[in-house]
């Protein structure tokens, strides 16, 4: 089963840079990375940029599909008018199955603004002591999981700024 993480980032270059970091840790197998996409919203811009990381592993478990409509529910909602927002809405449903639900479009939705970025990751094994070494000084904030609790509280003690 994938694990669901999304990381804020206090930069708009800040989940592009981890990105590039955790691509090469998937080298020497320190992670398993299924798919990824970012998220970044510079500073001045009415909107983010969205960016789907392609032939991570071959092959990403997820298609540009699943992203656009997660992003679009998160982000671009306003734009697609009534009837389209009907049928999204419909669609939308079928995202629950990832633990992707209106609180975490909305947790999202609330956290990611102007002058920062996000890093939507979908992993398989990770060696977490060993990719958490390796990204030492980053810091960053987990906005969502699907994480046990105390696997979410792990994460959060190592990289939160709090910590």
């Amino acid at each position: 089963m994938a694990t669901l993480t999304v990381w804020k980032f206090s930069t708009p270059e800040g989940a592009e840079e981890v990105l590039t970091k955790l691509t090469q840790l998937q080298k020497e197998r320190l992670i398993e990375i299924k798919d990824a996409a970012t998220v970044s919203w510079a500073m001045g811009k009415k909107k983010p940029k969205t960016k789907q990381a392609v032939n991570l592993a071959g092959l990403g478990a997820l298609d540009g599909a699943f992203w656009g409509l997660l992003f679009g529910l998160i982000f671009f909602c306003p734009i697609f008018g009534i009837a389209v927002g009907a049928s999204m809405g419909a669609l939308s449903g079928s995202l629950g199955d990832y633990g992707i639900n209106d609180n975490f479009i909305n947790d999202v939705k609330s956290k990611v603004t102007e002058g920062t970025s996000a890093l939507f990751l979908f992993t398989g094994d990770v060696t977490i002591d060993k990719v958490e070494d390796a990204l030492g000084g980053v810091t960053a904030e987990l906005i969502q999981s699907n994480l046990t609790h105390e696997e979410e509280a792990k994460l959060k003690e190592h990289f939160s700024p709090e910590a």
